[in-house]
């Protein structure tokens, strides 16, 4: 009897030692494929930024015949200390809630609209992502063209319509940052379009046919069947949508340069001035050590709310 416990105890053991090999194997190969991907990532965002976290703790500075040198804490204790910082993060905070919403908002609609069974609507669609396909800093001189205070299309049309004499947007203390923001709005609406789009897509219209045949109408079916789809696409692109808008740049330095009188100098402008301009470095890595983790503690915030509204589920 005990022969037979320790054969079957013997078998039960032996197929899963043999597993184990196996197993390391296809984790081997598994790793093998994830490599060449891995790799680009850690040499071109995972080594610069802690290249960069490294940075903050010292004194770098271009031009500088003596070695850097380790100060602490130093840059963050005077970026503490630094009004122009925080005043560049609050108008980073309005720029990025400033586009982010309109931005949602329109390209909400506009994916409702795309969605229906409308004529040449592939050409709709088309022409919907035009200003994504375009890069930034082209999408900047064109609307600096646009702005121009002598000959651009906005001034020419207010001065037709008999509103006015215009103005130059782009220099004014009252206007140059709400005209930053609607380009930023008309730059970014289409892949925040597209991205709801395929989530309304993924909506089955066997849902919205039961619903029109119960009653409700345009509004109640969005609110009861289009929306509860729709949520996870939402929250999921307007996050993403927040964090590349409080870290832009290039737009903002093409169309003002963070003009005028700083009204539109966003935190990474700020960062690069300091870096590039005044050669600031080891100060400059400390913004943007500062920047990376008021972005990491939103991103976290937002994760825990999706966590915790998934168990509600």
């Amino acid at each position: 009897m005990s022969s037979v416990t320790a054969t079957k105890r013997s078998g039960a053991t032996e197929p899963a030692a043999g597993r184990r090999p196996d197993r390391r194997r296809r984790d081997h190969g598994a790793w093998f494929l994830v490599l060449p991907a891995l790799l680009p990532i850690l040499l071109l965002s995972v080594g610069p930024l802690l290249y960069g976290l490294a940075l903050a703790f010292t004194d770098a500075q271009s031009g500088r015949t003596q070695a850097t040198q380790w100060v602490g804490l130093l840059n963050f204790r005077d970026l503490l200390h630094d009004t122009l910082f925080w005043e560049s993060f609050r108008i980073g905070l309005l720029w990025a809630v400033g586009v982010t919403v309109p931005q949602f908002l329109l390209a909400l609609g506009l994916a409702l609209l795309l969605d229906e069974r409308l004529r040449l609507r592939w050409l709709a669609r088309a022409l919907a992502i035009v200003p994504w396909a375009m890069p930034e800093v082209v999408v900047g001189i064109m609307w600096r063209l646009v702005y121009n205070p002598d000959a651009g299309i906005l001034n020419e049309t207010i001065r037709d319509l008999g509103l006015g004499d215009g103005r130059d947007w782009l220099t004014g203390l009252a206007t140059a940052l709400p005209a930053v923001i609607l380009v930023g709005v008309w730059a970014g609406m289409p892949q925040t379009t597209v991205t709801l789009l395929a989530g309304l897509q993924n909506t089955p219209r066997e849902l919205h046919e039961a619903a029109a045949l119960d009653g409700a109408g345009a509004w109640r079916r969005f609110r009861t069947v289009t929306w509860p789809a729709l949520r996870p696409v939402a929250l999921a692109i307007t996050a993403l949508n927040f964090i590349w808008n409080f870290n832009s740049f290039a737009l903002v330095y093409v169309l003002t340069n963070g003009g005028p009188g700083g009204r539109t100098r966003l935190p990474m402008l700020f960062a690069y001035e300091e870096a590039f301009r005044y050669g600031q470095f080891g100060y400059a890595a400390a913004m943007g050590c500062v920047m990376v983790a008021v972005i990491s503690v939103l991103l976290a915030l937002h994760l825990v709310g999706r966590l915790r509204g998934g168990e509600e589920r």
